[in-house]
């Protein structure tokens, strides 16, 4: 087993994992800032389910983008 590889490979998925984490939360973060109302009451107390929704294909919107990133297409 070549070691230096599986060494490159750890650290690699390490820094692609931080980086995407670092743009989920930053994507986040953002939103909760635009929206002039408290997200968290929306979603957790009115169940207000499109909201729920739209966050929800944000959230898919920035991890196809940073795949595509990683993967290199």
């Amino acid at each position: 087993m070549n070691w230096d590889k599986l060494v490159g490979q750890l650290v690699t998925m390490l820094v692609a994992v931080t980086v995407g984490l670092a743009f989920f939360a930053a994507a986040f973060f953002a939103i909760t800032r635009v929206v002039p109302f408290s997200m968290r009451k929306e979603i957790e107390e009115d169940q207000n389910t499109a909201l729920g929704v739209i966050v929800g294909a944000v959230i898919l919107g920035i991890a196809i983008i940073i795949a595509a990133a990683i993967h290199g297409t």
